[in-house]
């Protein structure tokens, strides 16, 4: 049994867990990870802060609010970290692998299946269901972080004019996270009342201390002390590992290869997508379904569902679109190798650099943390991130709900609109039905995606 420090007792010898019973911890988490970034945090609590006390609470929202300033996935990063924190970075890849792989293997058979077995009429009936329910988690995660984020007036107001960017101007992803980091630090600057920084994931606890606590009192983890040369031989290791895939296989396929454009575009978004999953996949799935052709706006939907009920991050929806990419140009490949190809590029160059943010920034997240400038930043961040995820929303509303959405031109802008007689008013049906489950009576997300695909099995049987 693994020895606990306290409060009252935090210098009194304490073992580091073994890396192997690390490693069972960490399998456990990675299989259990259901629920979303909120639900994978709480779990990761209960395990390392409340049952097992390897790390204190203060330490743990300590590494959570560092994670929160980093693009990619919180809660796979906040892994990562608490690996790293424990047993240096064998133990954060171990911690971070065992975060995504359940979730992969099992989102790779889902996309195999999918492609094999979309056309039987039960499958067609289940993913029908499926993606009604999508639209009422989606819109419950905008709620969710919208109580978070929009604190006062500025907060609505950034809120408010990412969704006019992103659905009128039709205004790039990027550009909108910048503007509003921009806009975040300067406000800080002036109005200090309204662009102070905003509040991180649930309460605060009970004081609670841990293991690793009581080694960081004692100076037992050196590694944790940043240095120069640490921070080189990381970025020695990790850019070339991150990058060097996709300059390979542009050099091997050429430029205009779908490996190449899949490379590109998600390196890119492992950069840019702060505020988690949601808010990163309007600006995916308008350019996955719009710009490349990879998949249609119902199969962008589609595999959302699927992420859903697999264990990780639900960024693994991005593994659905490499592996559709990949089946639909195979080149000289057969088409399930091909799109296991795909789905492999894009899990590597979406997680590897989450690596890499922790290895290299870690050791410095104090200073990150007390920067009351960049924690604005933040704050205006997930504030647009409210106003992307609310855009996401309505894309996903159109493409259920109606059988044609067509652009119109307002003023010079061309925002896309519904073709009201097209209205399936079984889409709507359900997707009423998830909201009032999930919003109304606190229904889970699986079980209510679970009901919605069943009843979309009957409902498209009963009135194909």
């Amino acid at each position: 049994m693994t020895t606990v420090t306290t409060d009252r007792d935090i210098d009194a010898p304490a073992a580091m867990p073994t890396l192997s019973e690390a490693t069972r911890v960490w399998a456990r988490i990675g299989l259990l990870s259901f629920g979303g970034p909120a639900g994978q945090i709480a779990l990761m609590h209960k395990e390392l802060v409340e049952e097992r006390r390897w790390i204190g609470e203060e330490r743990f929202l300590h590494a959570l609010n560092y994670c929160m300033l980093l693009p990619g996935p919180e809660a796979q990063q906040l892994a990562v970290y608490i690996g790293w924190l424990m047993h240096r970075t064998l133990g954060g890849l171990i911690a971070g692998l065992l975060f995504i792989l359940p979730g992969a293997a099992v989102m790779l058979g889902l996309s195999i299946l999918y492609v094999l077995y979309r056309d039987v009429p039960v499958v067609d009936g289940l993913f029908f269901g499926v993606k009604a329910a999508v639209l009422a988690v989606v819109i419950e995660a905008g709620l969710r972080i919208s109580r978070r984020a929009l604190k006062n007036g500025a907060m609505v107001a950034v809120a408010v004019a990412a969704f006019v960017a992103i659905f009128l101007f039709k205004a790039p992803f990027p550009a909108i996270i910048l503007v509003a980091g921009l806009i975040g630090w300067a406000g800080h600057r002036v109005w200090p009342r309204l662009f102070g920084p905003q509040a991180g994931h649930g309460k605060a606890g009970p004081a609670v201390t841990g293991i690793v606590d009581g080694l960081f009192a004692r100076g037992e983890l050196g590694h944790v002390r940043p240095s120069t040369a640490k921070a080189l031989r990381t970025l020695a290791v990790w850019l070339p590992l991150w990058l060097g895939p996709v300059l390979l296989l542009r050099l091997w396929t050429g430029s205009g290869s779908v490996w190449t454009q899949l490379g590109s575009f998600f390196s890119t978004m492992a950069v840019v997508t702060f505020g988690g999953a949601y808010a990163v996949l309007a600006y995916v799935a308008q350019a996955a379904v719009e710009t490349h052709g990879w998949l249609l706006a119902g199969e962008m939907i589609d595999g959302l569902g699927l992420a859903e009920t697999t264990p990780g991050p639900l960024i693994l929806v991005l593994q659905f679109v490499g592996f559709l990419a990949g089946f639909r140009a195979p080149g000289d490949l057969p088409p399930l190798l091909a799109g296991g190809l795909g789905a492999l590029l894009t899990l590597w160059v979406t997680f590897a650099p989450c690596f890499l943010w922790i290895f290299l920034g870690a050791p410095y997240v104090e200073a990150l943390r007390c920067n009351k400038g960049l924690s604005a930043a933040l704050g205006a961040i997930t504030a647009a991130v409210v106003g992307v995820i609310m855009n996401l929303a309505l894309w996903f509303g159109l493409h259920v709900l109606f059988a044609q959405v067509r652009a119109v031109d307002i003023l010079g802008l061309s925002p896309d609109w519904p073709v009201l007689a097209s209205l399936d008013w079984r889409a709507a049906l359900l997707s009423a039905g998830a909201m009032v489950a999930m919003l109304r009576f606190k229904i889970g997300m699986i079980p209510t995606l679970a009901a919605c695909a069943a009843a979309g099995v009957v409902l498209t049987r009963l009135a194909p």
